[in-house]
């Protein structure tokens, strides 16, 4: 197996038909974005595409709430929350100014309407009445945003808020919230809030808000699927974006734009070099069983396994391909395994590029009984 997949990845190409770019075309470089900051990176890897002071710390203003929202999936995830779970509306989160849905206090709201609020319409009171739930304060629930960007690599910023509303000492960076933002979209169900466009919300009294994305780009850039915006008179216009185009999918990341309509055509702009001038080859997809692990004391000697992330590289387009290998070690398994076991690990060097992902089994092996020991030893004297 590791020959056969080896073979049909040595001479991987970078092929695709890319849809005509008008902004920056096929192997042109990137001129100076009208903005204080911005980077580009692969979604996938990580790897960073574009920079331009992406390591300077300013404001970014609403962009904060990408923290928030991702900390709401993390809860949901570990079962410490669910999406029908009803949040009481405190004074204090409906007292929040700025960006709002308008929430009534002492109204109960389930916890998938408060995410639809932070996502689409950037609300300040949704934030509040969410941190509040999951760390019982807003400043409980700022100390655990602090603390996940430590993990995410997020080595220039500072949360202060839920929000992003000003206060003294917040900051972060164009490459911070890539990172940001990229851990947020690796939860599906953030896309169930992103693409939205409008809305009449339906408040439990049965008074109707009508909600607009302030992310005008998922509907007037077709590749994009999600991302934040952000405003404040310190930090000017900020975005942040995801977008995808067959395999390939790409965030960017503009900070300081003077006005609304610089920040979405830079931000149109670095994603139209991304798709122009790269391309991803999914060289093993999520979940396809194509590994064989070896099991000890099973009434199976081998558990099917897959990756459980896809394996994908990133090539520049019109550039030479280079040779992909692949290894893979298995760890010491016994019987019994089930579904979803970690097994070993596969690694793909591709040039200068290490790519790592896990390797879990996707079928169930049952110990062995001594019956089953005494027919394997029988059979292998027939």
């Amino acid at each position: 197996m590791k020959k056969l997949l080896l073979f049909l990845m040595v001479f991987v190409a970078l092929i695709g038909i890319i849809s005509p770019v008008s902004e920056v075309a096929k192997g042109e470089s990137l001129s100076r974005v009208q903005a204080k900051s911005a980077c580009l990176i692969d979604k996938r890897t990580g790897e960073l595409l574009y920079g331009q002071d992406e390591n300077t710390e300013y404001p970014i203003a609403s962009m904060v709430k990408i923290m928030t929202a991702l900390l709401t999936f993390e809860e949901i995830e570990r079962g410490d929350l669910t999406f029908d779970e009803k949040v009481l509306i405190s004074e204090n989160a409906a007292g929040m100014g700025g960006s709002q849905m308008f929430l009534d206090r002492g109204l109960e709201y389930p916890v998938t309407d408060l995410l639809k609020g932070v996502i689409v319409v950037s609300a300040n009171d949704a934030c509040v009445a969410l941190a509040e739930r999951i760390a019982g304060s807003e400043e409980s629930f700022v100390a655990r945003m602090n603390e996940k960007a430590k993990t995410l690599g997020m080595d220039h910023t500072v949360f202060v808020n839920a929000t992003g509303l000003p206060k003294e000492g917040g900051h972060s960076t164009a490459h911070d919230v890539a990172l940001m933002l990229r851990e947020l979209t690796s939860h599906e169900h953030y896309y169930d809030y992103s693409k939205i466009w409008l809305e009449d919300y339906v408040h439990p009294d049965g008074r109707v808000t009508t909600l607009t994305n302030t992310n005008k780009f998922v509907r007037f850039y077709d590749e994009c699927d999600g991302g934040k915006t952000g405003f404040t008179q310190e930090a000017k216009f900020c975005l942040a974006a995801t977008a995808t185009r067959g395999d390939t999918k790409l965030i960017s990341v503009v900070i300081g734009a003077e006005d609304s309509k610089t920040r979405f055509a830079e931000s149109k702009r670095l994603l139209s070099y991304g798709f122009a001038n790269f391309a991803t080859d999914v060289l093993i997809k999520k979940g396809e069983a194509l590994f064989r692990c070896p099991v000890k004391q099973g009434k199976a000697d081998e558990v099917l396994c897959a990756a459980e992330n896809d394996i994908s590289v990133l090539r520049k387009i019109g550039g030479e391909a280079s040779a992909a290998d692949v290894e893979t070690v298995y760890y010491d398994v016994k019987a019994p395994v089930q579904t979803g076991d970690p097994v070993g690990e596969c690694t793909i060097k591709d040039g200068d590029k290490t790519y790592t992902v896990r390797l879990i089994a996707t079928e169930n092996v049952e110990k062995a009984t001594i019956g089953d020991i005494f027919r394997k030893i029988a059979t292998q004297w027939a």
